[in-house]
């Protein structure tokens, strides 16, 4: 995701200095050029040559090191530096950053960086809660900074709170959200709904559908990716939830009606991508449901057609895709449901065909709006969602 992306790991003096190895070798993954640039006192910590193993490159520490093509080497390496991140970052470093004070390689070259810049502070707890520590961070935020709170737990001084470097797969999430794709999304806002429903018949056993919620949560991590301030409505699921998404957890289809019918308004994109049940139990009580033959005949009732409902009250400019899975005559159903629901566009797919449909990473779907019909090739269920995103925002 970050191949042609430069990204600047600055590291400084503090024991999780260690866990910023695990950061430069998670970009490098992600095929970015990371330029490590170290303070004296990081070397304490960790060796130059671990940084240099892993990214290819050589690693700064000293401004005036003369091992190199000439050039001013602090104002080139801002100039290619599409990222910053700091990490960890002592609260010195964070005093000197916040006050534009560049008396080492790291400051001097980040102080020359117009690009977005993130860091991680990472310490005592007491130093990180002290009032100047956090003016200084509050600082940093003011001149654009993003600050990645720190995690708590017990510290490598023996403290328990807060002042823990997070993880460098937290920290890469920050890294991607800025680089991995451009913010075409930016300033829009972002609705999925993704996943099953489950209707209780009684207070041990429910009806559900074989939904997994991948294709909606690929939806919300990309729409995310790509800028967009994104709601995900979602029904139980086994996945971790996106990175800096708002995800509102729902069990039932009226549940999720209700939260659709609470966050549509002031939505560009709605995207219903969860497999809803068309009936829920008439019932719930254990003695209602009645048996006939040794089965179980449970009254139904039907729920609410929320695509339905969202055609009906569509906004001006608000783009809706609705999503259809058939067995058979695919795209005649697929159309039909289009046009009846009154909405923007539909990605169809045949359950019978071998990589489509529930529970798999790939997908192969037909996107239908009232003017075309394309269809993709087999995709992972993340490309497949940023090809429907192309298509919505070509709608615009």
């Amino acid at each position: 995701m970050l191949k042609g992306k430069t990204v600047l790991l600055g590291v400084t003096g503090g024991i999780a200095a260690y866990k910023a190895a695990a950061l430069a070798s998670a970009l490098v993954k992600q095929h970015a050029a990371v330029e490590v640039v170290m303070t004296q006192n990081a070397t304490q910590f960790i060796a130059p040559l671990t940084f240099e193993q892993l990214t290819g490159r050589k690693t700064l520490v000293d401004t005036f090191d003369r091992n190199f093509v000439h050039q001013v080497e602090h104002i080139s390496l801002a100039d290619r530096t599409d990222l910053v991140v700091i990490a960890p970052a002592t609260a010195n470093v964070c005093a000197k950053l916040s006050h534009g004070l560049a008396d080492d390689m790291l400051t001097t070259t980040v102080l020359a960086c117009r690009c977005p810049k993130l860091i991680a502070p990472a310490m005592n707890t007491h130093m990180y809660e002290n009032p100047v520590t956090q003016d200084n961070l509050n600082t940093l935020r003011h001149y654009g900074w993003e600050v990645i709170e720190p995690a708590s737990g017990r510290l490598a001084c023996g403290a328990v709170g807060k002042g823990k470097m997070p993880e460098p797969e937290e920290i890469l999430q920050y890294i991607l959200k800025y680089l991995a794709f451009p913010h075409d999304l930016g300033g829009k806002k972002v609705l999925v709904t993704a996943g099953p429903t489950q209707e209780s018949i009684d207070p041990v056993r429910y009806l559900t559908n074989h939904s997994s919620g991948k294709m909606g949560y690929a939806l919300a991590r990309m729409a995310m990716l790509r800028g967009a301030e994104v709601t995900l409505i979602s029904g139980p699921t086994a996945i971790a939830p996106p990175p800096f998404v708002k995800v509102v957890p729902i069990t039932s289809a009226q549940d999720m009606f209700e939260a659709v019918a609470a966050h549509w308004e002031n939505a560009d994109f709605i995207f219903k991508a969860a497999a809803v049940a068309d009936y829920t139990p008439a019932e719930y009580a254990d003695e209602k449901v009645k048996k006939k033959d040794g089965e179980m005949s449970i009254p139904l009732k039907r729920t609410q057609d929320i695509l339905a409902w969202l055609g009906q009250r569509r906004k001006p400019g608000q783009i809706i895709c609705g999503f259809s899975m058939e067995t058979q005559d695919m795209l005649s159903n697929s159309r039909e449901k289009l046009q009846k629901k009154n909405v923007d566009m539909i990605c169809a797919n045949n359950l019978k065909v071998a990589g489509a449909g529930f529970g798999v990473d790939t997908n192969i779907i037909t996107i239908i709006t009232r003017n075309d019909t394309r269809e993709l090739p087999i995709l992972t269920k993340e490309a497949a969602a940023n090809a429907i995103l192309d298509e919505a925002i070509g709608l615009k």
